[in-house]
């Protein structure tokens, strides 16, 4: 059933005000946006560690290190949800990173 999970979709820095600011850089992109997940997840009161499937999209596949650096931070040890990261060259707003996530309830 669909409402047993919650589904976030194409998030990017250039979607927050907040996040203009870190635009170009791919690690403080990803914090920012991982950071927006974080409190989309405390709205629906649900736990990071309920993330089952994460999608990353990014714009240049050569950043996936500075991206992952960021992305393992986000996450308590060694718990980490399945993940696909492809690179997507035309990003919302020139944004570098696209994070996609689905989370069981």
């Amino acid at each position: 059933m669909d409402d047993q999970y919650a589904f976030l979709s194409g998030l990017v820095a250039a979607d927050f005000p907040a996040g203009l600011e870190v635009l170009g850089d791919v690690g403080a992109e990803t914090h920012a946006v991982l950071a927006t997940i974080g409190s989309i997840l405390d709205e629906l009161q649900l736990s990071k560690d309920r993330m089952v499937k994460v999608e990353v999209h990014l714009a240049d596949l050569d950043d996936f290190d500075a991206m992952d650096t960021a992305y393992r931070e986000f996450f308590d040890g060694n718990a980490h949800p399945a993940r696909t990261t492809t690179e997507s060259r035309r990003l919302f707003g020139d944004s570098k990173v696209e994070i996609t996530c689905q989370v069981r309830r």
